[in-house]
């Protein structure tokens, strides 16, 4: 419930029923979606692929050759700069964590950050995939200028930015070396999280948490690619940042990746739970379950619809699903777009079965996998969590962010649940400020109360 002030009325939501029976495909009134399913294969013929190739970016030695072949082709495309999409030699023979290369990119980030900065170099690193298999991802560390005389090193702000994209040019990264594009996220800059800290004189940690497959959503490429990030950090730049603090921030895409990243700590990288001290989370989509129902057959389809396809291009039993037409969206030139593309698509209104070869796909065995998997169920985080949502969300409904606050106190985790007044965007400007003092405390060496 919303008190006096929406900003910091305290809630304790208790675990919110999840109702089997509402349907959670949507339907075109008069519409006989399997007929139609059928209907479309047989006059749409499946696209024309190559075999796959033999590269670790597709990994298709387990799956079908047809499966192969469209797992390759709906992997994203080049952009021409190696050190992002070059995949690299012998990497199974780094650690996890491991730097692989770097570079600076001071000239041109400097230009588009405004404010002064002392130097930005982007790291390449080894991390993890889905499926346990070695993967790389990129980013970007920030230095700010001025000498940090504070008791412990200089404390690092993990900005993990909502990047809610399909292409590799959609990443932060890709702006801070490269300079402003069609392509550039506004959420990059509004809230301006990596601008602040800066002026506080924290470094700030820009994590492409999609990975090389740019697997929008997928909670486990996420938080292993931001928790290597940290290692990479310490690993490289001991001096500096070797016994500095590390606080992580994200909402609504980065939010998927900073719960990923707690929620993997314990097992993945144990080592970090006395670096992070606190996660700063809002928006929270905890529960894909939760977001079938709401953002399925309405004006929210376009962005359900590419985020079912970016998790499906790290776990391919979800392309294996897709009927001809869809197939023809996963080799198209959309596997490249950024969300302000593909969320068009939402104002056709179209139900996740016109993409399908089975009817009802939001309640079939491999979506309840893939929700079961994905919601990361008694994974307790081991360092302070800060969770907002706003009461009014329908897209991101506040039911999931509130049981996730609800199971992580009953794990024994520290916990603090605001509710926010607003929908996601309004909730996002409302919640944020109290969310970045509660970060900045916790880099200043407050300890965090929990109101479990």
């Amino acid at each position: 419930m919303i008190g006096c002030s929406a900003a910091t009325a305290h809630a304790q939501p208790q675990d919110v029923a999840t109702d089997e029976s509402a349907p959670v495909s949507g339907a075109l009134p008069g519409l006989d979606l399997p007929g139609f399913q059928q209907w479309l294969d047989q006059i749409v013929p499946p696209p024309s692929l190559p075999p796959a190739p033999d590269t670790p970016l597709v990994d298709g030695a387990h799956l079908s050759p047809e499966l192969a072949a469209l797992r390759a082709a709906a992997m994203p495309s080049a952009i021409g700069d190696g050190f992002v999409d070059d995949w690299p030699e012998n990497l199974p023979d780094f650690a996890a964590g491991e730097l692989i290369a770097w570079r600076d990119v001071t000239a041109v980030a400097s230009g588009v950050l405004f404010v002064p900065v002392r130097q930005v170099v982007q790291l390449k690193y080894r991390t993890t995939d889905s499926d346990g298999s070695p993967s790389y991802a990129i980013a970007t560390l920030v230095a700010p200028t001025g000498v940090w005389d504070g008791p412990w090193g200089r404390p690092v702000v993990v900005n993990n930015l909502p990047i809610n994209s399909l292409g590799r040019d959609c990443n932060p990264s890709h702006t801070l070396a490269h300079g402003f594009s069609n392509k550039t996220n506004l959420a990059d800059y509004i809230p301006p999280t990596t601008q602040l800290a800066l002026l506080r004189g924290y470094a700030v940690l820009i994590p492409d948490h999609e990975g090389p497959r740019m697997a929008y959503a997928e909670p486990f490429v996420a938080g292993h690619a931001v928790l290597d990030s940290m290692r990479a950090v310490r690993n490289t730049l001991p001096e500096e940042f070797g016994d500095s603090r590390f606080g992580m921030i994200g909402y609504s895409g980065g939010a998927i990746a900073t719960n990923g990243a707690v929620r993997l700590m314990e097992d993945y990288a144990p080592e970090l739970r006395d670096v992070v001290v606190g996660a700063a989370m809002g928006g929270v989509p905890a529960d894909y379950e939760i977001l079938a129902r709401s953002m399925n057959a309405n004006l929210a389809s376009g962005v359900f619809m590419a985020a079912t396809f970016a998790i499906g291009r790290e776990r391919p039993e979800i392309l294996e699903q897709m009927n001809h037409l869809a197939q023809w969206a996963a080799v198209s030139v959309m596997k490249d777009t950024c969300m302000d593309t593909f969320a068009l698509f939402g104002l056709l209104l179209l139900p996740i079965d016109i993409a399908a070869t089975i009817p009802n796909p939001l309640q079939s065995d491999l979506a309840r996998d893939i929700y079961s998997v994905t919601r990361m169920e008694g994974r307790k985080s081991p360092v302070p969590l800060y969770i907002y949502h706003g009461e009014q969300e329908f897209w991101v409904p506040p039911e999931g962010a509130k049981n996730l606050y609800a199971e992580q106190c009953a794990l024994g985790a520290n916990a603090v649940y605001r509710s926010v007044l607003g929908e996601h965007i309004i909730a996002a400007f409302i919640g944020y400020p109290e969310s970045l003092l509660w970060l900045d405390a916790r880099l200043r060496g407050e300890p965090a109360a929990s109101e479990c």
